[in-house]
Parts: C-alpha cells; structure tokens; sequence
C-alpha cells in the first residue's frame, strides 16, 4: 500500500489543526492567564509534525482506492484526536491523559461526553478549544458522510453517490469542491446562530463557543450546568432551532443557496425526522404534565430541547431527563439510536436506515402475502438497489452488536447494569449524556475508572466511524497486497 497520498492528507490536517490552536492562545492571552504558553507550544508540535509529514509525503501520488480511503479516514479521526489532547494534557485542569484523550475523542467526534467538572472556572482558551474540535469535527462527518461513505458503500451510503464520486482518482478533487460548499453552509449557519444566542442574551464569548459546539450538534458548553445555566427561554429555544438545523442534510442547504428550495421539504427523510421529533416531544410533555413535574410552556420547552438535543446527538441540557421517570427514561433511550438525518453532523443510526429497514420489511410481508407481485423498493422516488439493503441490514447488526459488547465490557470495568447501558449507548451513538443522575444531563464522566473511559472512548470512534470502517481495519485481508 503506498502511503504517501494518505500521510500528505493527514499531515495537512494536522497541521490545520496546529494553526487552529492559535485561537485559543490569543483567548487566554487576551485575559492574561498562562495557558496561552500551552496552547502555543501545542501549536507548534502539532504544526511541525503535520507540516513535516505532509513534506514528506509531497510528490507524485497514486490514485486513492478503497483500501486506502478506509484506512486515511480513520488515521485522522485518531491522529488529530491524539494532538487535540495536547493542551487538555498540559493545561492547569490537571486532567491525566487518559481524560485529556477522552476529552479530545469526545470533541472530534461531536460527542458531548465531558470529564472537566469546573467549566464555570475554567480558561476561555480551554472552552473555545473544546468549541473548535466539535465544530472541525462535525464538518468533518459532513464531508465523510458526503465524500467517503458513498464511495466506500458503508451503511446504504452508496444511495448519495454523486457522479464526482464514480471514480476513485476523483475523490480528493471532488472532496475539495464538496469541503468548500460545506465550509460556506457551515459557516453561515454557525454565524446565524452565535448572532442569535447573543440576541437572546448571551455575552459574546458563550454565544460564539455554544453556536461553534450547537451546530456541530457536539453538546460542550461553557458552563458545568450546560444551558440550564441561561434561564431565558429564548436562549434554549434558539437552541432548538440550530441543533435541527445541524441534523438536517446538508447537501439540501446547498441546493436552497441555489434556489432549490423545494428539496428542502421534499425529502422523505427530513419530513420523518421532524415528525418523530414532533410526536416524541408530545409524549415527553404529556408524562411531565402527568407526572406533575413540569407544567405549561415550561414543560413543552423541556421536553422539546431535550427530545432534540437527545436525538440530534448534541447533548445540551436545559432540565435533568434522568429524573423524569421510567416512560421518559425508556423513550430517550431509545431516541438516542435513531439520530438525524444521513449527510449532517448529527449521530446515531440515521433515519435514513429506518427507513430502509421498514421498506424491506414491507416488501417482505408483501411477498409472504402475494407471492408474484413485484414490489420495487424506492426512496425519494428513486428505485433502491439490494446492495443498499444488504448494507443497511449488515450495519445495524454490527451496530447493535457494539453497543452490547460495549456495554458487557463497561459492566465489566465496575458500571451498574444501567450505567453501563447508558454510557454504551451514549457513546457508540455519540450523543453525550447517559441515563442516570450521576452521569447523565446534570452529571459527567470524571468519577469513570481508567478502564472505563478507555472504552467510550474507542466507543466514541467506532460510533463516528460507522462501525464498518474500523471493523475492515481487523480484517487480515485488508492488510494483503
């Protein structure tokens, strides 16, 4: 396998990624706190190493195949995810490197999981940084979820192929062009949205780092109470808005720039997910009513940030979930597979893949009742090849098949029965709080063994990854020439 066209994109990246940590030098420079020496000695490991490895690896290149597109996309989730962690680890929060690692993870992979338990005291630099690694990363699945995954048929992907994509001496090019229009979006939205956190009411600093972390759907906030810690409504409202937005497909916003504005509502998967918000967000108001623990607007706004935040993956939090009893505990457990829409930042299983899933049992409950009719599975009026099926059913197998093994072996590493359902869950659908008081909404990861944050964090990667990716990395095959 020839290296040198994968070591050039990784080195690029990470040495983007050294320059980005400039940033947060300058916040904490600005304030006069000492970690702008940590940031800029980050800043220049990572930048020498990036820069030196794309040097390296500079001159004729071969054509990317697929072998090597698996192994360059998970070599940079892991590789930037090991720099990140740089200045958590040397920085004055006193995090070992097994939480900075898990800190970083969890950025990069728009989780949300948090082990810093003094985000109210901490150095603007550390909470711009933490806003900055689930904004790159959440731009980062956009652009795999759009550029790769078609092209390497992971998941049903293969049904958002572009024509760009047909070839693969086309995909760094095309990648380029597809990395463009999405950084535009992906600017205009995260711009929209600190403007509208400010309007609402929050000072300049909160509204930039929590519109960096709310688009992204990453869940990091500046605050230890998350956006409890805002008592306006309109703040969590806003809120609402962006992280739905941030979970719709992207290459749709593209088509409404051009003037495309009917395939916004027009797709299937769109109209679906905003329906599942619409009803689960009405149970979830109905058991708070009942229950008597909320009531009013109080209880519609409750229910319908977390119902979104859950689903979406983001993790914010405005009310502790967890206290809300068994029904509403069931139903956010069970949201937190289902995720947003395929091609934007959110996690989970996609709703695309549901919907895959209900065509293939319908055509098979069809077959079982008129043997000789022919039912062609369509989406979006296109006709759906088996292959798309194939691949879909393949993937929510390993995907269920992680998360209990995940789950066996956080129970395992000393986590109660609940706990590590909960955290398992959390972390292969990237979503950010789990279920229990301790470690859900209003609680965080520092009180985890070693062992067990070990484990959500290859969690975390695997549930980015789609599973697949990291699962042909172990095939012996992949490694034969």
């Amino acid at each position: 396998m020839d290296f040198r066209t994968i070591f050039s994109a990784v080195g690029a990246l990470t040495a983007a990624l050294g320059i980005a940590m400039l940033l947060p030098a300058f916040a904490d420079l600005m304030v006069g706190h000492p970690d702008w020496q940590v940031f800029l000695t980050a800043s220049l490991i990572t930048t020498i190493f990036g820069t030196g490895l794309w040097a390296s690896s500079s001159g004729r290149r071969s054509e990317l195949n697929l072998r090597q597109a698996f192994l360059m996309t998970v070599m940079i989730w892991v590789v930037l995810t090991l720099f990140a962690a740089l200045p958590l680890y040397m920085s004055d929060l006193g995090l070992s490197f097994v939480d900075a690692l898990f800190e970083a993870m969890s950025g990069i992979t728009t989780t949300g999981a948090t082990v810093i338990t003094t985000l109210d005291s901490s150095p603007p630099g550390i909470l711009l940084w933490r806003g900055l690694l689930q904004w790159f990363g959440g731009l980062g699945v956009v652009v795999m979820a759009i550029a790769v995954l078609p092209m390497l048929r992971v998941g049903g992907m293969q049904m958002f192929r572009a024509e760009a994509f047909e070839t693969p001496d086309k995909i760094l090019p095309a990648a380029a062009q597809i990395a463009s229009a999405m950084t535009v979006v992906y600017c205009i939205l995260t711009f929209g949205c600190a403007v509208a956190y400010w309007l609402a009411g929050m000072n300049t600093f909160d509204a930039a780092v929590h519109a960096l972390s709310t688009v992204a759907t990453g869940g990091f906030s500046t605050r230890d109470a998350s956006l409890a810690a805002f008592e306006e409504p309109a703040i969590h409202y806003v809120g609402v808005v962006f992280m739905i937005l941030g979970a719709l497909p992207f290459v749709l916003y593209i088509g409404v720039l051009q003037g495309r504005l009917v395939q916004l509502y027009s797709d299937s998967q769109v109209r679906l997910f905003l329906t599942l918000l619409a009803m689960t967000t009405l149970v979830v108001t109905l058991v708070l009513i009942i229950s008597d623990i909320a009531t009013g607007e109080e209880a519609f706004r409750d229910a319908l940030f977390s119902v979104v935040s859950v689903m979406t993956g983001t993790g914010l939090g405005i009310a502790d979930f967890s206290n809300w009893g068994a029904l509403a505990i069931t139903i956010f457990f069970v949201i937190m597979f289902i995720g947003g829409c395929t091609g934007s930042t959110s996690c989970g299983i996609k709703v695309f893949r549901f919907q895959v899933l209900a065509r293939d049992l319908y055509q098979h409950i069809r077959q079982i009742i008129f043997p000789s009719m022919i039912y062609i599975k369509r989406y979006n009026g296109r006709p759906m090849p088996d292959s798309v099926s194939t691949s879909v059913q393949s993937f929510v197998f390993l995907y269920f098949s992680s998360f209990l093994i995940l789950a066996v072996l956080l129970s395992l590493s000393g986590l109660e029965p609940l706990d590590a359902l909960g955290s398992a869950a959390t972390a292969i659908s990237n979503v950010g709080p789990a279920l229990s008081p301790e470690l859900g909404p209003a609680g965080n990861f520092a009180g985890l063994s070693d062992a067990a944050k070990w484990l959500m964090t290859i969690g975390m990667l695997v549930g980015r990854l789609e599973v697949m990716m990291i699962l042909v990395l172990f095939t012996p095959r992949f490694w034969k020439a």
